[in-house]
């Protein structure tokens, strides 16, 4: 048994972390989240507890590299992208497996270690929301689907389905349900197989997490729902992830939660087994606090790496100006394509245009491409934001822009908002831009947005600070957009909605960017990047 303990709150993430998937290897959880369209992709984290986490790994740099992964023109993957990975560890082998929604392909990664590398193949066929199975006799199954939930066993390389293999329909869910059944989750437990679901109740969109077992794969599986709990929060359910026996035995579920503008949060749910059935949370709730023993593989006084958190763009080379972050000793030491793991950027980045300048301690990214608004800013750097409350804020260097560039400090979401500079004629004008989509759920905004307030700049002045406060606690979901000047934070603009779309489908990021509308070849510099979770330390 483990002699330590530690308590956290649920959500244990108060980050964008969907559709999670965790294991337990060698005294060490993993867990793997949907992505989407940022790169590196298929990040894993790690834990010694379940309730704190870190960075593990990112399972690819980049997919196939097609003109929307690229931001080539006006293409793009947003709400595409990869999906709800299945994590899993199989005979010293560990394993990671999910689709592109925009390529309708099926990826099969694979890595000795948690870190990689990881090795890359396709599995013929389209499974959605997939989960893989190593049976006990060798036989492996991927189940998958929605309203319509299928089984299809793979041949021995897993490359493709098996010829003569098992094939069939376990569950078709009610019509009367607006999200059918999907989110397959398949485990094999004391000789019983256990298929963890989410669906929403009929005729009320309200998440729920249902189970069905059965005795045998070719065996009916029976069931039904078996958590639906908001935590008194937005009607939301909780409910999609995946279940793991960790430290002493314990068994506890991983599942995520709507919550508005943040996006989609984890939430750990203790699990227990009566007559052989799972049972989640405790009466049926989920609880506010949790506690659980810590693994023997966790150093004492552990202290775990941020997974969001300010960056000074000084990474100890002492490197002079414009140093590509794809030189080696970068790419050996920061998983990012160089830079520190807290970052990821919105599409596959175009790396000949992104440079450090190590002295200054400044980031310096070009432009090689015309772009009508933010969504299509090639090389955007970006980090999750933080419930309930946080800020960014970094210095801005507008020297190198080129008439029609805008730079700055962005929430990247379909319903975007920034603030920076914008370059009109021979005039730098310090902005802050405010952009509602018009366009259905689905569809990605093809107009510019507004500029809210505009600020003339002074002739000698191309350096502005500038900063973006995130409200996100209960349903507030709204961002101000300050400037630093005469020596206090002023506020430019107005207060920014946030929405939770599905044209970006995830949950919002601060970003740092700069774009052209008239001529390509503009640059724009990035200096001291903070990162502030405390109300108190914003003032």
């Amino acid at each position: 048994m483990s002699s330590r303990l530690t308590t956290g709150d649920n959500p244990i993430l108060k980050m964008d972390y969907p559709d999670p998937d965790v294991i337990f290897v060698d005294g060490i959880y993993y867990m793997i989240s949907t992505t989407m369209h940022f790169m590196p992709g298929g990040q894993i984290l790690r834990s010694f507890d379940l309730i704190h986490w870190e960075h593990a790994a990112n399972v690819f740099d980049l997919l196939d590299s097609t003109e929307g992964q690229t931001l080539t023109g006006e293409k793009h993957i947003y709400g595409k992208g990869m999906w709800a990975a299945s994590l899993r560890y199989h005979e010293g082998t560990f394993y990671v497996v999910f689709v592109c929604n925009d390529t309708q392909k099926t990826y099969l990664y694979r890595a000795d270690k948690i870190e990689g590398p990881w090795r890359k193949s396709e599995i013929e066929g389209f499974y959605h929301d997939c989960s893989l199975l190593f049976d006990d006799d060798g036989r492996v199954f991927v189940v998958y689907g929605n309203r319509q939930i299928r089984l299809t066993e793979l041949d021995e390389e897993m490359t493709g389905p098996k010829e003569g293999g098992l094939q069939r329909l376990l569950l078709k869910d009610s019509e009367e349900t607006s999200l059918g059944y999907e989110g397959s989750h398949l485990y094999k437990i004391n000789g019983r197989y256990y298929l963890f679901l989410i669906h929403s109740l009929p005729g009320r969109w309200r998440r729920v997490e249902a189970c069905f077992s059965a005795d045998s794969l070719e065996d009916d599986f029976i069931g039904g729902d078996i958590l639906n709990d908001d935590m008194g929060f937005r009607d939301s359910g909780i409910a999609q992830g995946g279940i793991v026996r960790g430290v002493d035995g314990t068994w506890n579920a991983v599942l995520f939660q709507d919550s508005g503008a943040i996006g989609r949060i984890p939430v750990l749910v203790p699990v227990t087994w009566k007559e052989n059935e799972p049972v989640l949370g405790m009466e049926g709730k989920v609880p506010n606090r949790v506690t659980l023993p810590v693994s023997s593989s966790c150093p004492e006084n552990y202290a775990y790496a941020p997974l969001s958190d300010s960056d000074d763009f000084r990474y100890g080379f002492g490197w002079g100006e414009e140093v590509k972050v794809t030189e080696k000793p970068y790419r050996e030491k920061y998983s990012t394509f160089g830079f520190r793991d807290i970052w990821q950027f919105n599409h596959e980045p175009k790396l000949d245009l992104v440079y450090r300048d190590e002295e200054a301690g400044q980031l310096r990214i070009r432009t090689d491409k015309l772009s009508l608004n933010l969504n299509h800013a090639r090389n955007t750097l970006t980090q999750r934001m933080v419930y309930p409350f946080c800020v960014a804020e970094v210095e801005v260097d507008a020297k190198e822009l080129n008439d029609g560039d805008c730079a700055g400090l962005c929430v990247l979401q379909g319903d975007y908002c920034w603030v920076g500079v914008e370059k009109r004629g021979e005039e730098l004008y310090a902005v802050m831009y405010s952009h509602i989509s018009r366009e259905g759920t689905w569809e990605l905004s093809s107009v510019k947005g507004d500029a809210v307030e505009c600020v003339p700049l002074k002739d000698s002045e191309h350096k502005v600070r500038v900063r973006i406060e995130a409200d996100l606690e209960g349903e507030k979901d709204e961002a101000d957009c300050k400037l630093f000047a005469d020596g206090e934070w002023k506020s430019i603009g107005t207060a920014h909605k946030l929405t939770f779309r599905l044209d970006h489908f995830t949950g919002a990021r601060f970003g740092l960017f700069v774009y052209s509308r008239k001529v390509t070849g503009g640059q724009a510099g990035f200096s001291d990047f903070r990162f502030i979770t405390n109300r108190n330390d914003a003032n």
